[in-house]
This record gives structure tokens, sequence and C-alpha cells, in this order.
């Protein structure tokens, strides 16, 4: 039975007209119609939205290994799969090294046959899929997306290129003009010679493991998964079936509007201090500043293609700290590369991070009645004062792992509205799909003038624990932490910290780098602990020295 198959039963059993569900959906009936008659597939949240009406689980809408995608479905591999080059925030590594531009225009070409192909999408044949395509201002970033687009035209897609924008900027650009998957160039918060390619379905969301296990399958020769073996390549279009290549500055100029009519106040009294990292944000953050009437002190916006996140931007805080308290600012917003990251800096100079910021916005939300089950969704590596704090005004804290991936899914499954990450990943659903730093850095302003108090007074509830972190590259992150010695020495000092706070031992999804992070009362505890494990690594024979 297809799903439109069990949407008729299910009304029909429930005793539910066509125009009653229609309305309860808030759909037309004739967007309805389509889901029954098999035409297209209902959206994901209207799946889950249908599950709720009808007292089902997904597993009964829904056939197995199927994703609903912008009523596309999209068939996958077993869900426990593991991904080789795709870690959690998409395909990163050095550019023309395991990144080059043969790798992008294969993942290019593949996307072109991917969104095309009937087998994984209800499309008809010779289907021209849509893929848009952003990058940030390091210099290997030009080299991939011309790489990436000439592939996907390649294979019959069209491409829009937005140029240098924002990670957010693609993904609401994505969600905005129906595009059947965008792509963002970038290696975030990385050092300049390193860059990525994450790719973010049609929901706005980032790509799901399944597919980025056929995308592999492809780069690596192995066209029997694909379905395809005994082939040696993916077909290429041919003559007027080409793709085309065209400028969308356009949509980044969309999203700066989108962002702009957020706001509801003024911001012209204020003095915004905003470091942009010599990254993606440089020209976008200081235009919807300005128009929101603030006076924008900006910094670190000369981008050279080698300077982006270098002693700047959201995970180099300390000369911004300084910065505001120099010229006297009202706040100010760190952001990172592609500005998926948002730290701030109150009146004092004093970093407010992504822990305070979330509080900050639970406040704020829960005021406004939107702050759904009164739960917030961090991860593992959030301090335990954020936890209290909440506590404090009536909420709790859910924890997933380490990935802003993860506090994504955990707020869709469960409802939840706001959810974010200690180094200012901050998603809040109701706008965004995935954490955008000049969103959340606009909603914190917000906050400010509504209670016409300072930064530093509203986050003055969170009193976190000294909490430090050690990054440990190693030779072989897996075989690390699996290792029997090591993970003795970690047992034993969580066991020895007790109530005091606690010790986290995991692998970075994004560099060969194990981090140590102990939470205690005291830095100098703190610092005893990390060394005591560390000690224990570099015994093992498993630290790459600097």
């Amino acid at each position: 039975m297809t799903i439109g198959e069990k949407i008729v039963h299910l009304r029909i059993v429930n005793n539910i007209s066509q125009e009653e569900l229609s309305k309860i959906l808030k759909v037309s009936r004739q967007s309805l119609s389509k889901w029954e008659n098999g035409d297209t597939l209902p959206p994901l949240d209207k799946t889950k939205e249908l599950c709720q009406i009808f007292k089902v689980s997904a597993d009964e809408l829904i056939d197995d290994n199927i994703v609903i995608h912008k009523g596309k479905k999209i068939e996958l591999p077993d869900e426990n799969i593991k991904t080789k080059y795709f870690g959690t925030d998409g395909f990163r590594g050095e550019a023309n090294e395991l990144l080059n531009s043969d790798r992008a225009y294969k993942i290019g070409r593949f996307l072109g046959w991917f969104y095309s192909n009937p087998k994984y999408n209800m499309q008809k044949p010779g289907y021209r899929p849509r893929i848009v395509i952003g990058k940030d201002t390091r210099r290997s970033s030009y080299m991939l997306e011309y790489s990436v687009a000439a592939g996907a035209a390649s294979s019959g897609a069209d491409v829009e290129l937005l140029h240098v924008t924002t990670t957010p900027s693609v993904s609401y650009i994505v969600r905005q003009d129906c595009f059947d998957c965008g792509v963002m160039i970038t290696a975030s918060h990385n050092p300049f010679y390193d860059n990525g390619i994450k790719v973010i379905n049609g929901n706005g969301e980032k790509l799901e493991d399944g597919v980025a296990y056929l995308a592999e399958a492809y780069l690596d020769g192995d066209f029997k998964t694909l379905g395809l073996e005994g082939e040696s390549d993916l077909p290429f279009a041919k003559r007027g079936d080409i793709g085309t290549i065209n400028d969308y500055s356009s949509g980044r100029n969309r999203y700066i509007g989108y962002l702009i009519s957020l706001a509801k106040h003024s911001m012209k009294r204020l003095k915004i201090g905003l470091d942009t990292a010599n990254g993606a944000s440089w020209m976008i953050a200081k235009s919807v500043f300005e128009a929101l009437g603030a006076q924008v002190f900006i910094t670190n916006n000369h981008p050279d293609g080698l300077n982006i996140n270098f002693n700047a931007g959201s995970t180099h805080i300390e000369n911004f700290c300084k910065y505001v308290k120099e010229n006297k600012l009202d706040l100010g917003f760190a952001f990172d590369g592609d500005a998926d990251r948002c730290i701030a800096v109150d009146e004092n100079g004093k970093e407010v991070d992504g822990d305070k910021i979330m509080y900050l916005l639970a406040c704020k939300l829960q005021s406004e009645g939107s702050l759904e089950k009164n739960t917030v969704v961090a991860t593992i590596m959030s301090n335990s004062g954020l936890e209290k704090a909440l506590k404090g005004i009536g909420c709790r804290l859910e924890r997933t792992k380490v990935g802003d991936r993860f506090v994504f899914e955990r707020m869709m499954n469960e409802g939840y509205s706001l959810g974010g990450e200690q180094s200012g990943h901050i998603i809040i659903r109701k706008y965004a799909t995935t954490g955008d730093g000049a969103l959340t850095a606009i909603m914190v302003t917000e906050e400010i003038l509504e209670r016409k108090e300072t930064l530093s007074k509203l986050v003055a509830p969170v009193k976190l624990l000294p909490q430090k972190t050690k990054n440990v590259r190693v030779t072989d992150k897996n075989a690390t932490v699996e290792d029997e010695v090591v993970k003795a020495k970690f047992e034993e000092v969580n066991k020895e910290i007790g109530d005091n706070g606690r010790a986290l031992l995991r692998q970075s999804g994004t560099e060969p780098v194990i981090r140590i992070m102990v939470e205690h009362g005291s830095l100098a505890e703190c610092d005893k602990y990390i060394d005591a494990i560390y000690s224990v690594i570099k015994k093992r024979g498993y630290v790459i020295d600097e």
C-alpha cells in the first residue's frame, strides 16, 4: 500500500473528510489530492502531522528506507551505514589533498544524476534538477565551486551561483526557491588551507547519510551500489540536456531582506561590533545591521583568501573582546568562516558563549509562549551551569552527541523550538533549519531592546563551571578512544572528579583530533585531569607532534 493509499484508508477509518483533513493540515485540497493519488509525497513536517492526527507511527505510514524530501522519495541504504568521506559537517579536508577538484567535480556529477533519477525521486524522465551553490572566502573555494558546478551541469542539472555567502543563506534559499539541493563550499572555522563541501537537501537540512553513502560509492567507482553494475561512469547529458550555470546573487539579497524583516525594533541607539572572521559574512552582516539602524563597528572584514579565521572570529574571540571594550560598544557579535556560528560579547568586553545565548533566547521564546515543551536541546559539551539556569526558569535541557546536526534531529523528532551548541551554533526552528550567526545576533539584540537591559545582566543567571578543552592531533581517532588503557584512565578520572564536575573524551567530526574536556570548580583541577588523560594518550603513541 502506498503512502497515498494509507492516507485515504486512515481518513476513511477515522471518518475525516478530505476537506476536513486539508483544513487541519492547513493545506489546499488540491495538495492533499496529489498526495492521495500518488502524484507527490507530503513534506516531512506534514507527514509528521499526519502521524499525530491518525495516531500512527512513522513506520506505519512510510515504507522502510524512504525519506520524505519536498514531496519526493529517496530510497536509501540501511540507516546504520557508515560514511567514509562525509562527516557530520560534509566532506572536509585539506584542499588539493583528500578534497580536490576531481572529487568536487564527481560530487557535482552525482548530485545532478541523483536528483534527476526517477528511482530516487518522484520525477518524470528528463527532469532537470536545480542546484544552488554558495562559497566562503577561501582561495580554494573558487576552484571547488566551479568544479561542483561543472559536474552538476554535465549531468543535466541547472546550477545557480550565490557566490560568496553564508551557509544559512544557502539553506534558506534552497527552501524558499524550491531547489532540489544546495551546496556550500566551506570548512567553517578551519584554517584557510582546509575546505569542505556541505550538501543541503531540499528541506534546507544537512544531507541524509544514505545519499552521502551513494555519493561516496560513485567517488570510489562502486557502480554496483548505484544500481549501475557494468557501467564505467554516470551518463552525461547531451546537447540541449546539458545544464546551465547562472548568477543568482539575487538570492543572497533576498536572504538579507529576510533577516531584516525579522527585527521588530530599531537598533539606531546601539553601537554594535561585528567580527566577520574575514569570511562569508563580511558583507552580509554589515548590510543587515546598518539597515536596522545600528552604528556598526566592523573588524576582520578584508578577506584575501588566506586570512579566513586567522586570529579572528568566533574561535579567536580574545581580540574582539578587547575591540568591543576599547570602542565602548553596547555589544558585539563574532562569526566563523561560514557564519553558522555566533559568539556574543557584552558591553564589558566579556565573552557570551553559545550556552549563555541559548539561555537568553530560551527566556525570549518562553515569554512569547513559543518555547515548545519548555525544553532546550544542547550537546554533551554544554556547561552544567546552563542546565541549572534553565531549571531556574522552569525549563529542561536535553543533550545530544556533539554536532548541530544531532541537535536539529532531536528538535525535529520531538518538536522542540530551540537548540544549539556551546560553540555558537544556535538553531531557532521557527526561522531556520540550521545554525545562523546573523539571525542569532538579531534575536539577541531584539531581547536586549525588548527588556531594556544590558547583555551582561540578561545572561547573569548562567553561572558556568570552569571548563577546559585540549585538542590533541592523533594518528587514529577511533583507536585512541577505544584503547583499553586510555579508557581506564578516563574512567579513573571521572570517578575521582565525582559530583564536582565531569570529563569527556570525544572525536572531532572534521579533523584528526581528540578533544579532552574537563569541567570542574577549579581551573587548576581541570588542567590536572586533562594532563592525566593526555599523558596516557601520548604514552600509547597516538599523539602527532606539532
